[in-house]
């Protein structure tokens, strides 16, 4: 069974769409190809709470302050869901602009901090040694060291303190309980929010309707299964979330068919691991030789960034699960060839 969406149409620009009671859908524009992300607003007493911010331009922060004007409270709270720049890129000046308390998982919160400094095995010259020792041509490479720290650029400042968010807490919202769950693989503790008496589950990226959400290995972290994590992940998610459950996702629309969707997910995985043994039948290969297997299209260097990231966790994924042998060659690259003991 497919997905089935109730709403054909996200909001118009700058609008909020009621999809649940009290609980509003905005939608706010990315520079990227992926060009939008889904923002929530919880009506909460005589005030509001936001879940996630978006991308920090001063379009968005315009439309922000035209709502935040027109709402019929103050806005006491912002809970971002994970570090990434669409996500928390906002935080700081919402929080200046509001006066709200900021909630995160400490994994998010300081995820952001070590990226944005550069420290800590996180940062573009880790990146970059990372790829070259999986493969990535020095053309490229050079691309990554021009380009420097994409996430300070796309993130003007970082908050500097938080209320700590953790695995089965729960945040009372106008009278409802929303339940914590802590997804793994996209990012270090990404939260999810449940709210059972609403039938509601605010996904963040961990539960995307239409794409796959990335799964990458951070230099930091080199041997991470972080596609393992990520499927356990969505297991737990139907095995403690009801069917008939809403599932307001950051990308796409909000939808019904939470346990069609993960079986989907997993069904893809397969399908990728699948493809990257048989290209690794014949001769070793590194992940940069199999970027084309896993991505039939051009990758411009933001995208790359992100396919690199994805074919080293599919990779990792299979050298655990000894499905596949990990080497490092006279030319100080890591390549993969199919092991004889792989289940066919």
């Amino acid at each position: 069974m497919s997905p089935q969406y109730p709403h054909d149409q996200p909001p118009a620009a700058g609008e909020l769409k009621e999809v649940a009671p009290g609980v509003f859908w905005l939608r706010m524009p990315l520079p990227f190809q992926l060009d939008h992300i889904n923002l929530w607003l919880l009506r909460d007493g005589d005030g509001w709470t936001i879940i996630d911010t978006g991308f920090p331009d001063d379009g968005v922060r315009a439309t922000w302050s035209a709502i935040i004007e027109r709402l019929d409270g103050p806005v006491r709270r912002l809970i971002v869901t994970h570090f990434h720049p669409d996500h928390l890129g906002l935080a700081t000046w919402l929080m200046e602009k509001t006066g709200a308390t900021l909630l995160m998982t400490t994994g998010e919160f300081l995820t952001a901090h070590v990226v944005w400094n550069e420290v800590g095995g996180h940062g573009a010259r880790f990146m970059v040694e990372q790829f070259r020792q999986h493969g990535l041509d020095a053309e490229r490479l050079a691309k990554f060291e021009k380009r420097g720290s994409g996430y300070r650029k796309a993130v003007p400042a970082l908050p500097e303190y938080y209320q700590r968010i953790k695995a089965g807490d729960v945040v009372t919202v106008n009278g409802l309980n929303w339940q914590i769950i802590i997804g793994h693989g996209h990012a270090p503790e990404h939260m999810s929010l449940y709210c059972p008496e609403l039938g509601v589950l605010v996904s963040g990226d961990m539960l995307l309707p239409r794409i796959s959400t990335n799964v990458s290995v951070f230099a930091a972290t080199p041997d991470a299964d972080a596609l393992g994590w990520y499927l356990e992940s969505l297991d737990e998610l139907t095995g403690n979330i009801p069917e008939k459950t809403l599932v307001l996702p950051s990308h796409g629309l909000p939808f019904f068919g939470i346990g069609a969707r993960v079986e989907a997910l997993h069904a893809h995985h397969e399908d990728r691991l699948r493809a990257l043994e048989s290209s690794c039948e014949q001769a070793p290969q590194s992940a940069a030789d199999l970027l084309e297997t896993l991505f039939q299209r051009a990758l411009d260097t933001h995208q790359t960034m992100f396919a690199m990231g994805e074919a080293i966790a599919h990779l990792n994924y299979l050298e655990q699960a000894g499905r596949l042998s990990r080497s490092t060659d006279a030319d100080g690259v890591i390549r993969y060839t199919r092991s004889p003991k792989a289940a066919h």
